[in-house]
Formats: C-alpha cells, structure tokens, sequence
C-alpha cells in the first residue's frame, strides 16, 4: 500500500472558540494519540484533507510531516485514521483522529471488499446481494492491502461466499468466523400473475363470447287479466 503524505502543524488554542477560528483560517482540528505517546493538539489544512485523504477507502497508511519544520514528536509519524467527524448536511470534515503505530507491530484493521464478475446466478435471473462490505484483518502496518478482491463469477443461486473462502495477501489474516457468509445470490423476484380463469368459468361469465344469454323470466300477468285467450 502506498503511504500517504499529509503536513500538519501543532495548536496550542483550546475551546471552541479557538475552533471556529482554526476553520476559518482553513484548517481542521485534529489529535495524535497512541498506546506509547500523549496526545497532541494538532490541526491539518483542509486542502490536505480534500487532496489526499477524502477519496480514500479503507485503512491507509499515512505519514505525518510537520509543517513548520521538523519536529522530533510530530516529523514523520506513521499513522492511521482512527476517526472523522463529519458535517451532518454538507459532509465537510469537522474533525479527525490519527492513531500512532510502530511499523514492527500487527494490528487488526477493516479493509473494503471489491466483488468482481458477474456471478452466474445473476445471469440466470437472480440478484447479487453483498452481506458484508469490509472484513476485519490482522497484519503489520505496511502491508494493509487497499481492497480485498473476491470472485463471484461462478457463484449461483441460493449460493455463497464465505470468510474462509477469501484469498488473502500474504502476511494478512482474516478476524472472524470462518463460516460468515459475506456475499450471495438471491432467487429473482417474479412478480405474481393473476390466475386464467378456468374455462368452465369464463363461458359463464357475462359478455363472455359463445356463452348463453340468460333466459328473461315471464311477465307475471297484471292484476285481474284472464289467463288464455279471454277478454280482458
């Protein structure tokens, strides 16, 4: 994985005044905290954060370079981003946390993961329905991979892919249950049809054509008529 740059520099302001000032000079409020260090105040400028960290997926690597020029607790740290506060309607990030980590350790990690082919399910009629987009994996810091690619070309119907199905790069270990399914093939949705009316049915439905019109009943005859030929 390619480890990423990003200049930072220190800030001493505290509050959420000192806040509002920092964003509106163009920088984003940000600590680096770690199991083997204090954590520092620190804040990176947006443009760093638009450039170089927004589009990215995953756990990456990124190196901290301190912008006012070298200094021993803030050059060069190897971090990862633990966390981002985000605006809830723009998006715009309000806040980031970076976590120190030393290069000879493993960690575990979540790493997207990328479903490539069109399964043969799909092809029959069915639907790809991913059950987990991320898996959880331990590795040492510089060889997270950026994605994790799974095959689902010869997957079918009513079939899935599992943990233990997955290859992995090598120093990597999946976390988890072996048995999780992640992705599978459901069965296509067909829509139900109205049921044919049986024949028997539809010749003696009204209109129907061929069928027998209704017979029209007698008129009873009127009040104080005759019945047969006699006068009225």
């Amino acid at each position: 994985m390619e480890t990423v740059d990003v200049k930072i520099q220190r800030r001493g302001e505290q509050g959420k005044g000192a806040v509002r000032r920092l964003r509106a000079a163009g920088k984003i409020p940000a600590v680096l905290y770690g199991p083997k260090r204090e954590t520092v105040m620190i804040a990176v400028a947006t443009t760093e954060v638009a450039t170089k960290l927004a589009h990215l997926e995953g756990s990456h690597l990124i190196r901290l370079m301190h912008a006012d020029g070298p200094d021993p607790e803030l050059h060069e740290r190897m971090v990862l981003v633990r966390e981002t506060q985000r605006h809830p309607l723009t998006g715009a990030v309000l806040h980031a946390d970076f976590y120190e980590v030393e290069l000879t350790e493993r960690l575990r990690v979540s790493v997207p993961l990328h479903f490539l082919g069109k399964p043969a399910g799909v092809v029959a009629g069915g639907i790809l329905q991913p059950i987990q987009r991320e898996i959880e994996v331990e590795c040492l810091p510089t060889e997270i991979p950026e994605f994790i690619a799974v095959d689902v070309s010869a997957l079918g119907i009513h079939e899935a892919v599992h943990l233990s199905d997955v290859t992995l790069p090598s120093g990597v270990t999946a976390v988890g249950d072996p048995t999780q399914p992640l992705v599978t093939v459901l069965p296509p949705t067909v829509e139900a049809k109205p049921a044919e009316a049986a024949p028997e049915a539809a010749a003696a439905a009204p209109g129907a054509e061929g069928a027998a019109a209704p017979a029209t009943p007698a008129a009873e005859p009127a009040a104080g008529a005759k019945k047969g030929g006699g006068e009225a």
